[in-house]
């Protein structure tokens, strides 16, 4: 079994971080969780959420529009 890999300048993020770092309230990520909306990747412990930083970076970069 391989071991994830662990990025130590990639911060996890809470719902509320993520939240702010996109621009949406936190109740928005937890609408887009429970409906699976967007592959948002998150990482569940228990009723523990965190998102990885990267993850909020690449999902604002996929919805860029190139004026």
């Amino acid at each position: 079994m391989q071991k994830p890999q662990i990025i130590e300048d990639d911060p996890l993020l809470d719902t509320r971080e993520m939240a702010e770092l996109l621009g949406v309230k936190p109740e928005t990520l937890e609408n887009w969780r429970t409906t699976k909306r967007y592959a948002l990747p998150y990482i569940k412990v228990g009723r523990c959420v965190r998102y990885r930083k990267s993850d909020g970076q690449k999902f604002l970069d996929a919805r860029t529009v190139a004026a």
